[in-house]
């Protein structure tokens, strides 16, 4: 009972100071000049507007629910002074600012944007310059970071930050976010039931995407492009990642996505072209590989040791230098009615699957596994003769790796069920 009035009485606060709410503008032609002051000033529920110009403020701290708006996208100058805004309060809303010039550190973590220990708290249509880290959200809940731009100038890995790094919290939303010239364009620690949906981070010096103990999280309709290393997915556990884009992650140890000890997964309806590696699997279980378009990579699929029990089926392998590469004799995993641009086989009957298995490990790429510099016969005659011989008789490879029943024509990746 006690509980009861507690809750009722904090609603009629909150709503108390809805009703109450003020708003305030700051300005160079304003009474107030400085978005501290219109801060101090403020009560809670309150509105903050602030107009064009430029204000050099270091580490403005929001220790109230408010929400901040800026018109016309003015310039918050943190002045290389720590962080640019600091959160530290639930329920509040930062939009539309342009915040230039954090602090850089070997020791600390600064951001332009701090969230900490907040609660239902919005940072959305922002525009980050010059930032060491963009947003940094800590220990913080139900909170949303949506169409933000953070655009770095990254030389290294040592003197650069991730432009939207989250770090034990839960039920977030990001998306349609831009992050470029970054560490890392999103890096997630212990961030769990959250949601990655519609953003484009390319041309970062790390990874595109970067999440380790991180489970139950939904990555939906991403673009990936061109940054150094690709994404890395560790540590993790029922991942669900649909209709992404993985493109031209190249070098020679990039990948469009790297998985490391993952337990169970869905890997639906995304497209991997033009990576070193479509998909690099080391100790990652119980994942369904479905709908995938591998176009044009170096290795479509490239299985390292301890991946059992996963399910390869209903995806088109098409034009890579190798489709499948695999790590030891033995073959845990499921391939049934993909599409195999190097499918040479029949189908009498006209049902579109082929009449005669095909196995997709060339003995070449298990040569290669053991001496990586063999690569650069991967064209040559010998080349076609081994692989030829191991077709027929197999020996190095997994005998029972065959996807029994290959598709005549490419899956239709919108038609998925």
């Amino acid at each position: 009972m006690r509980l009861r009035i507690q809750k009722l009485l904090a609603i009629l606060l909150l709503f108390s100071g809805v009703l109450s709410a003020t708003s305030r503008v700051v300005g160079p032609q304003e009474k107030i000049k400085t978005i501290a002051e219109a801060l101090a000033i403020s009560a809670p529920g309150d509105t903050v507007f602030i107009q064009p110009g430029t204000y050099q403020e270091e580490t403005i701290y929001i220790d109230k629910p408010m929400v901040i708006i800026g018109r016309g996208y003015p310039v918050i100058d943190g002045m290389n002074k720590g962080y640019v805004l600091e959160v530290r309060s639930d329920s509040v809303t930062v939009k539309g600012l342009l915040l230039i010039n954090v602090q850089k550190s070997y020791t600390k973590a600064y951001a332009a944007i701090h969230v900490y220990g907040s609660k239902y708290f919005v940072i959305e249509g922002n525009k980050l310059r010059n930032s060491f880290f963009g947003i940094l959200v800590e220990r913080s809940k139900d909170g949303i970071i949506h169409g933000n731009t953070v655009m770095g100038n990254a030389v290294t890995e040592q003197s650069s930050g991730n432009g939207i790094h989250a770090w034990h919290s839960d039920r977030l939303t990001i998306s349609n976010n831009h992050v470029e010239g970054m560490r890392d364009g999103i890096y997630l620690e212990f961030v769990n039931n959250s949601k990655i949906i519609g953003n484009v981070s390319r041309n970062n010096i790390r990874y595109g995407l970067h999440f380790m103990f991180s489970n139950d999280d939904l990555y939906l309709k991403n673009r990936f492009e061109n940054n150094g290393a690709g994404v890395a997915v560790m540590f993790s556990k029922r991942i669900d990642m649909r209709e992404n884009e993985f493109m031209l992650n190249w070098g020679s140890a990039s990948y469009g996505l790297l998985l490391k000890e993952i337990l169970e997964g869905e890997i639906v309806g995304n497209t991997f072209n033009k990576n070193t590696i479509g998909i690099s699997a080391d100790g990652a279980s119980k994942i369904s590989f479905s709908h995938n378009n591998f176009d044009n990579n170096g290795w479509a699929i490239r299985f390292h040791g301890a991946c059992y029990d996963n399910n390869i089926v209903n995806n088109n392998f098409r034009h890579n230098a190798l489709d499948i590469s695999y790590k030891g004799p033995m073959n845990g995993n499921i391939f049934d009615q993909n599409y195999w641009s190097e499918y040479a086989g029949y189908d009498l009957d006209k049902n579109n699957v082929g009449d005669v298995p095909y196995r997709p490990v060339k003995l070449f790429s298990y040569v290669v596994n053991k001496t990586p510099e063999t690569i650069i016969l991967l064209r040559s005659l010998f080349v076609d003769i081994i692989n030829f011989s191991e077709k027929v008789s197999p020996i190095m490879t997994p005998d029972n790796l065959k996807d029994n029943r290959p598709l005549m024509k490419p899956v239709k990746i919108n038609d998925r069920s």
